[in-house]
């Protein structure tokens, strides 16, 4: 009878007839833990908007519906449009909406946008960071043209904030105004 073929070191007989190899136990060095290169952008979905006045406001995400997008019903709160970039990022716009009033429920947070001037600061709240944008522009756009020719809605530019709410003449027959003011404002340094 042929003797059985070797496994592992051992016979089947029980008897060695390799000597088994040595195991060598091999730790890894201790793990370190990171910390983010400087160049590391943080980014984060905006949940508070703080205006030039100092007076704050909780910001929810905002989706569109077939082309529209849907603002908080509630006038003092504010929409984040899901479809753009997250404060801090380091392209495209950051767009917030609101209403600048409501039948039911008075004057909008976003009324204050229309007293707010190039050279003032907003800040952008979340997660436990803060992005700061300083306003180069506010202009008034008509509603038809605003996601068409005022760029509000690009993501293929430089990183921005656009705070949009309406104004101009108020139309009945239409059901609202008849302009979007839109408040154009650039990073200062990078989000915390």
């Amino acid at each position: 009878m042929p003797s059985p073929t070797p496994t592992f070191g051992f016979t089947f007989s029980g008897t060695p007839s390799v000597a088994p190899t040595p195991t060598v136990a091999m730790s890894a060095p201790p793990g370190r833990i990171g910390t983010p290169a400087p160049s590391q952008r943080i980014r984060f979905v905006p949940q508070q908007v703080v205006l030039p006045d100092g007076k704050d406001a909780p910001v929810l995400a905002a989706t569109t519906v077939n082309g529209q997008l849907q603002v908080p019903a509630k006038p003092q709160r504010v929409g984040w449009w899901d479809g753009g970039a997250e404060a801090g990022d380091p392209f495209g716009a950051v767009v917030l909406a609101g209403h600048v009033d409501s039948k039911n429920d008075g004057i909008g947070f976003f009324a204050r946008l229309l007293d707010v001037r190039p050279g003032e600061t907003v800040v952008l709240n979340g997660s436990g960071h803060t992005a700061s944008y300083r306003v180069v522009s506010v202009a008034s756009v008509r509603k038809d043209a605003l996601a068409t020719k005022s760029g509000a809605f690009d993501q293929a530019v430089d990183h921005r904030l656009i705070l949009i709410t309406c104004t101009g003449a108020y139309n009945a027959s239409r059901g609202g105004y008849e302009d979007n003011l839109v408040v154009t404002a650039t990073p200062i340094g990078l989000a915390k």
